[in-house]
């Protein structure tokens, strides 16, 4: 029987942050995965701000993108 818990790393010891059901002195075997830290909502952006600097010109982005509105797509209207 197997079951996944959270568990903490701690001066050498694991410790589960929940309760687990194991007999005493029952030998285990433990398979350890990393999660990264989750990001705290509030500092989502702040940690991501920046990711682009120096791969995109913003101006330069900024000037296609209103020239590409000035395109029209439509076909003329004949009336």
């Amino acid at each position: 029987m197997g079951k996944t818990v959270r568990a903490k790393y701690s001066k050498g010891v694991i410790k589960p942050l929940e309760k687990v059901d194991i007999e005493e002195g029952k030998e285990i075997t433990v398979t350890i995965i990393e999660f990264p830290m989750p990001m705290k909502k509030a500092n989502s952006l702040e940690l991501t701000s920046g990711g682009w600097k120096g791969l995109v010109n913003a101006d330069e982005l900024k000037k296609n993108i209103y020239a590409g509105r000035l395109i029209s797509t439509r076909p003329e209207v004949k009336l």
